[in-house]
């Protein structure tokens, strides 16, 4: 009987790794925005939304999209240790995106913990 091996492409990795933090910080932000309006707006009042468990929930969802996207792009790291970033494709490109993705993936994340502190520290629905 054979084993089933999975091995994941490192271009997808590599795609994975740049993008997969800024689709989970956009998710995170406007569905909180969503939820917001709904709880706030006339219409969303017979909603009944828990503000707190849904942006909670939210911020959770999203830092963990972020632990992923910063765990494929550290596995890339890794996979291409010792490459230059003007290397001949692929190696070198993938090296590349990999490191701005590292960082990237640490601005993504903090932005979506600030975002959430902030959200969850104000009172929404108040008249100004």
């Amino acid at each position: 009987m054979s084993r089933l091996q999975w091995t994941i492409r490192p271009e997808l990795l590599q795609w994975v790794g740049l993008f997969g933090a800024a689709i989970g910080w956009t998710a995170q932000h406007i569905t909180g925005f969503g939820v917001t309006v709904a709880k706030c707006g006339a219409g969303g009042s017979a909603w009944h939304l828990d503000q707190t468990a849904w942006q909670v929930t939210l911020i959770v969802v999203g830092l963990l999209l972020i632990l992923v996207a910063e765990a494929a792009a550290v596995t890339v790291l890794v996979r291409t240790w010792g490459v230059e970033e003007d290397d001949a494709p692929p190696l070198g490109r993938q090296h590349f995106f990999a490191m701005a993705a590292a960082t990237g993936n640490v601005l993504f994340f903090v932005m979506v913990l600030l975002s959430g502190i902030g959200t969850l520290a104000s009172t929404p629905c108040q008249q100004a």
